[in-house]
């Protein structure tokens, strides 16, 4: 609970302190600190707000810089808000190399700046770095999120504009560097630096000396231990602090090649099988001459180590929760009692500060002499200054230096460090040639170009792996017909070969780069120590300009940066890095991305199941990218219920035979997994058998290594096996059956399911030393089933629906992934807005995922657009990363959209507010389900949380779940917020279920044409691609086809459909002379159509008929009313491919070009007269176009088209009314295609056919209106009522679940009937 306690005070410090923050205002904020650091803090700072102005008060003479545009212009006037002199600082010089210093006069402790420009002028500074110091040397830049820092400055000369620094800084000096400027002006500004003052002892080690704290008894039991230090030094090898006792626990805190090594043991499990020692890397480059801050907080076995804010989390290796010390903690070294058993570990050089060990201040101490420093030969309290001055190169950097000319030797020395495998070092020219000394490849190589000897090149190389960021040495050093390479001083190394010339050096020197002659790519990192004919150069005198010259270089600093540490490759992998970049090799390690951050493998067998794999060997990892490694394991999917088995190393009916002292034998079980893997364990079997003379005392460990001392078959706290519980045990007084006094083998087995005490780690069988006695041990593996979280799913069902959880905090890779299914074209997933950050996911248009994220004021916007509608009512997976190096958005597990994060950007998403699922601020909620809700490996409870929320509902529910059913003909079922709604714009129907026929009736002379555009003509419009009348993008080439439509008449001959092409390709459905039907195919290869004649009835009787004709490829199928299927086959000769679709005519054929002229002597004259209805060729439906006014679609008309139904099917609403339709035969003074002769022939009375169709036009109102009213009295309005989840786990699919679980389904099911039959 303390340790809790400490990291989420950790949390709220990283909140406070977030990323730095732009403000047009002087409004304050002050940062919180975790309480476990005030312990030592409040010996060194000033308590209260750390709000004082530190720049005002200090005199003139503080103030300092690179060089002053003219009087009143000065470094002293640079103080916010004056007006004094010229109002502010301007240098002579508008460029990159100008400086504004700042004398503290001590140091403090700073945690913001603020900026102005120049009074009343245009000059001001738009972009700027800080570096700070100590001694106006070795001046460190401020680092923010891994890089260096640059803060946003001002717009105009007046504003002022505060940066809070993410983290404080501890200096006496500060130098303001300007970057940009006004284009207009000039470099100007008047800053304020905000802080507090700051004191701490400092104690100087020298190598020898160590500091001894004794405790106040000779032995120590310690469960909590706080442990802090500062410390400084240009040694990368040296211990900080150890402290050990006599039953081998320890602690030490080690500098090893620059990096800090903590290593911990609090000792080893009981049988020696779990070792304690633990060790734990952090940080790099440490010997940079700079002050590093380290916090140790142990409780029990839980630690937070942290290194200048940065924390690892982890958790000792062993069972035990103590550190047992003796006698003394040391400081700076190793006491002499453990000096033989640390294999020669050096003592720390350099100084530390601010050392405290549970709330005892040790520097106090150490003033006072409070403890045993006898050790030291001088003890200072103060810091020595390092003689060195380091030089930092850029990729455009060069320092030219003198040296000796015409002289015999050729001596140049000097240190390095850098990332890049290659780079310049440096170059000369000789009389007769010139040298270059280099990095290539990781080795440092000098190159010799002799030109008197014919363009002789010499080359020799030593070293490996030297761009490891370390401070390496180099010596070169030519005389006398020979050059020798000395690399980190390794003389026995030496490279050495001969010359063909005696050395005649040139006088000038190039370093990192600056010589065109050159081939080696400029030198990035750092140098210090440059000799040049043995003579260290002043390189002072080079920043004053009186030696040598340079350009892109920055004396007396080091700025590199070490982009591995933190190391962002997670899950184990390894990182690389150059001068500007990282990389991370994820080979191995499970995970994939540009961080290793997400998992290669799936969730659960059950996922696999769902992407159509078999039983078999699989690896899955449950939380994804959380902390818990993929593990092997094998998925049973030949039942309904898909199980997971995860077997153990113990052989079935393993001998029970070597025992220990005590008569006992220990069987360990181990498994390819950790207990934290298979937290979710549901079952294991477990079987026991022994001789008659065995009476053993046994029992089990499972997990959290507590013993069980139930059997298979029993539970907690019944000592008993299953016969016991069962009361069948072979000896009836026992309760179990290996009990019972038999010469035979007895068996005791059964399954253990209580999952927390599982898995079965270890087997003790007792008494197996008794003579006689015989036992075997079986332990099965370890099974569970199916998956919850991955079905964990909620229905939201109102404009209004969303779900509030709780915030998570920022890591530096953050992940989220769901699934969704909807019928809703917008909404929003979910969102959630921080201090700094903003998170937003929505579905737009039906077909795109737009993602927008913002960090620390960076806007990042990544949309997804999807080839088929995402509004399709079937699960879709969505997938966001952002880590240091992009942003990714992956869409189905195919579609991707990366954007590359900025060279400045933020490490962390802090979301430290609310998270909502749906709308929260206004905005339209999404509409249907999600499941499967992820973040950083976590699994979102939705069901508990919908069941707690109004809006929403548990399981995935929704109306087209349950109605889908009533969108008849093709017609899609939408979501709505109070009910549903059909889409029938993609068919040939039209009403509320895609019920109602769209026809038309054709006078003489009529046609509609529709035609499918070119595909290099004109661009599509959208409002047209998304049209009923919309099927085809342009012309194609069809090997399959389905043309539907109805049809009545008595009109013969005449056409219905044609279908015409830009070759001679045609389809074409007649009415022939006699009124029977005949389609005509004419596909290519063959010297007439391709012809089937229907001969069985007359088609032109005046009723509704139907045609369905579908091809693939040869074969041909016919539906003609109620008639049976029909098959035909193209011949042989035939072309199977449609090509170049260009148009299709209904009702008569007005077209250029080659026609199959049959069609145009014998059917297209005068042309179709009838009715026809639900026309669709494909997805394209011409005849609903062509009468929709509000549709754009590629259609035209020619003569009188009139909407009817056409009578084929029964009217529900009448889109015409039947005085006014002309296909009722009931209609007075309609022209009908009937001769009248024939029918006053048959003597039927005009008179009393009048007034019989005047009856039944009333019966046929009066049914019409008695079928509206019952079927909107029985329209189903309603909302969300079925449970996919729990369908799942008794149905074959979602569908199915929803009618087993849903009461209310019968009842919907019973009223569609009672519909239907009207």
């Amino acid at each position: 609970m303390w340790l809790q306690l400490a990291w989420s005070l950790v949390l709220a410090s990283s909140a406070a302190s977030s990323a730095s923050r732009k403000s047009v205002v002087s409004a304050r904020a002050h940062t919180h600190t975790p309480a476990v650091r005030l312990i030592w803090l409040c010996f060194c700072c000033v308590t209260g707000r750390c709000e004082d102005s530190l720049a005002t008060p200090l005199p003139y003479s503080s103030f300092s810089s690179s060089s002053v545009y003219g009087r009143g212009y000065g470094a002293g006037y640079a103080k916010l808000n004056r007006k004094q002199g010229a109002g502010g600082w301007s240098p002579l010089d508008t460029d990159r190399y100008q400086w504004l210093q700042v004398d503290l006069g001590s140091r403090k402790q700073v945690v913001a700046i603020a900026t102005q420009g120049r009074y009343s002028s245009s000059d001001w500074t738009s972009k700027y770095r800080l570096l700070y110091s100590d001694a106006q040397r070795n001046w460190r830049p401020y680092l923010q999120d891994g890089n260096i820092w640059t803060f946003e400055g001002n717009r105009n000369s007046e504003d002022v504009v505060r940066q809070e620094l993410q983290h404080a800084i501890l200096t006496r000096y500060i130098r303001f560097i300007p970057l940009e400027w006004n284009k207009d002006g000039r470099i100007g500004v008047r800053l304020e630096l905000y802080g507090c003052s700051y004191w701490a002892d400092v104690i100087s080690f020298d190598g020898t000396g160590i500091i001894s704290y004794r405790f106040r008894s000779k032995k120590m039991k310690i469960v909590k231990d706080v442990i802090t230090l500062k410390f400084r030094t240009t040694v990368r090898d040296g211990v900080l602090l150890h402290g050990e006792g006599q039953q081998g626990d320890y602690i030490s805190l080690e500098l090893s090649r620059a990096r800090l090594l903590l290593s911990i043991n609090l000792g080893s499990s009981e049988y020696g099988s779990i070792q304690g020692h633990t060790t734990v890397a952090s940080g790099s480059l440490l010997d940079d001459d700079h002050w590093h801050s380290v916090v140790i907080e142990r409780y029990r076995r839980n630690i937070n180590f942290t290194l200048d804010h940065h924390t690892k989390h982890f958790r000792t290796n062993g069972e035990f929760d103590h550190l047992d010390l003796d006698y003394e903690l040391s400081f700076g070294g190793l006491p002499a009692s453990a000096k033989l058993s640390s294999g020669g570990k050096e003592n720390f050089l350099g100084c530390m500060e601010g050392i405290t060990y549970n709330g005892e201040n040790i520097t106090s101490m150490v003033r006072r002499k409070k403890v045993d420093t006898s050790s030291f030969r001088n003890l200072t309290f103060s810091c020595v200054e390092s003689s060195s001055s380091p030089v930092f190169f850029n990729s455009t950097s060069f320092l030219q230096l003198p040296g000796q000319s015409n002289g015999d030797t050729l001596s140049v020395s000097l240190s390095f460090r850098t990332w890049n495998p290659s780079g310049l070092l440096m170059f000369t020219e000789l009389a007769d040639g010139w040298v270059e000394l280099g990095l290539v490849e990781g080795k440092v190589t000098v190159y010799m170009n002799v030109t008197q000897k014919k363009n002789t090149r010499i080359e020799i190389s030593s070293g490996s792996s030297l761009n490891d960021g370390q401070w390496h040495s180099v010596h070169l050093n030519a005389l006398e017909n020979h050059a020798m390479l000395t690399v980190d001083g390794d003389e026995a190394s030496t490279v050495r070969t001969a010359i063909p010339i005696q050395v005649q050096t040139g006088g000038i020197y190039f370093f990192g780069g600056g010589d065109s002659r050159s081939l080696q790519r400029s030198f990035q990192g750092c140098m210090q120590m440059i000799h040049i004919d043995d003579h260290l150069v002043d390189l002072r005198a080079v920043e004053q300009g009186l030696i040598g010259t340079f350009e892109n270089v920055t004396l007396d600093m080091c700025a590199i940066i070490d982009r591995c540490v933190p190391n962002h490759c997670e899950h184990g992998g390894e990182c690389s890095q150059t001068w500007d970049t990282f990389s991370c090799n994820c080979s191995g390690t499970g995970y994939t991305g540009a961080t290793c951050h997400s998992s290669l493998y799936q969730q659960s067998c059950e996922e696999y199941e769902l992407q159509g794999q078999s039983s078999g060997t699989y690896w899955i990892d449950p939380d994804g990218s959380g902390p818990i490694a993929p593990f092997r394991v094998h998925c049973d999917m030949t039942e309904e219920t898909v199980w997971t088995t995860l077997r153990n190393n113990l052989s079935p009916q393993t001998p029970v035979s070597s025992h220990d002292q005590y008569g006992k034998a220990v069987l360990q079980i181990t498994y390819n997994a950790t207990d934290e893997q298979v937290s979710n364990s549901t079952s294991q079997t477990c079987s026991f058998v022994s001789s008659r003379y065995g009476v053993p005392f046994t029992w089990w460990v499972g997990r959290a290594n507590e013993k069980h001392f139930y059997w298979g078959g029993s539970g907690p706290g019944i000592q008993k096996c299953a016969c016991g519980i069962e009361n069948n045990c072979t000896d009836p007084g026992r309760f179990c059956n290996c009990d019972a006094e038999l010469r035979a083998w007895k068996e005791d087995a059964g399954l253990l399911l209580y999952k927390d005490h599982l898995p079965v780690s270890q087997v003790v069988v007792g008494d197996t030393s008794k003579s006689g006695s015989e036992a075997k041990l079986t332990v099965g593996p370890l099974k569970c089933r199916g998956d919850r979280s991955y079905w964990n799913a909620a229905s939201f069902i109102s404009p209004a629906s969303s779900v509030h959880f709780q915030s998570f905090p920022g890591e530096t890779s953050t992940d989220i992934s769901f699934y969704f299914k909807t019928s809703s074209p917008h909404g929003v997933f979910l969102e959630s807005v921080g201090s700094s950050s903003r998170l937003h996911i929505q579905i737009r248009g039906g077909s795109v995922v737009l993602l927008t994220l913002e960090v620390g004021g960076d806007l990042v916007q990544l949309s997804v657009h999807s080839p088929r509608p995402l509004n399709d009512d079937k699960w879709h997976r969505v997938q966001v990363e952002k880590n240091i190096k992009e942003a990714v958005l992956l869409l189905d597990g195919q579609h991707r959209e990366v954007r590359a994060a900025r060279t400045q950007a933020h490490a962390k998403l802090e979301l430290y507010t609310d998270l909502f699922l749906g709308a929260s601020s206004g905005q339209r909620s999404f509409l249907g389900c999600m499941r499967a809700l992820k973040i950083n490996g976590v699994i979102f409870d939705l069901e508990r949380r919908a069941a707690e929320t109004p809006g929403l509902s548990p399981g995935c529910q929704g109306h087209c779940s349950r109605y889908e059913m009533h969108c008849r003909n093709g017609g899609k079922c939408v979501e709505q917020y109070n009910g549903y709604s059909c889409d029938c714009s993609l068919t040939a129907y039209d009403g509320p279920f895609c019920t109602d026929d769209v026809g038309g009736y054709f006078e003489t002379g009529t046609l509609v044409r529709y035609d499918f555009l070119p595909d290099m003509g004109a661009p599509v419009p959208d409002e047209m691609k998304g049209s009923p009348g919309w099927g085809l993008s342009g012309e194609v080439n069809l090997t399959r086809e389905e043309l539907v439509f109805s049809f009545s008449t008595h009109s013969a001959p005449s056409i219905l459909v044609y279908i015409s092409s830009r070759t001679q390709d045609s389809l074409a459905v007649v009415l022939r002379q006699n009124g029977t039907l005949q389609i005509r195919y004419s596909l290519g290869g063959l010297m007439e159509p391709f012809t089937i004649d229907i001969d069985r009835r007359n088609m032109a009787n005046g009723q509704p008929h139907s045609v369905n004709i579908t091809r693939s490829f040869r074969e041909i199928r016919l539906q003609l009313d109620h008639y049976p299927l029909s098959t035909y086959t193209l011949p042989e000769t035939s072309d199977v491919r449609f090509n170049l679709v260009k148009s299709i005519f209904l009702g008569k054929v007005f077209e250029t070009g080659q026609i199959d002229p049959v069609l145009i002597e014998r059917y297209n004259t005068p042309g179709f007269v009838g009715c026809l209805s639900r026309v669709q060729f494909n997805s394209v439906a011409p005849l609903k176009a062509a009468l929709r006014s509000g549709m754009t679609a590629p259609v035209s008309t020619h003569g009188i088209l009139v909407p009817s139904n056409c009578g084929a099917s029964p009217l529900t609403i009448p889109p015409m009314s039947s005085a006014h339709d002309p296909w009722h035969s009931e209609t007075a003074g309609s022209v009908f295609p009937f001769k009248e002769e024939k029918t006053r022939a048959d003597g039927v009375d005009r008179n009393s056919a009048i007034i019989g169709g005047i009856i039944s036009v009333v019966i046929f109102s009066v049914l019409c209106i008695l079928v509206f009213v019952v079927r909107h009295t029985f329209r189903h309005k309603g909302s969300y009522h079925t449970n996919e989840a729990k369908g799942a786990e008794s149905a074959d699919c979602a569908d199915a679940a929803i009618i087993v679980n849903d009461p209310a389904f019968t009842e919907t099911i019973d009223e569609s009937k009672r519909e239907w039959f009207i």
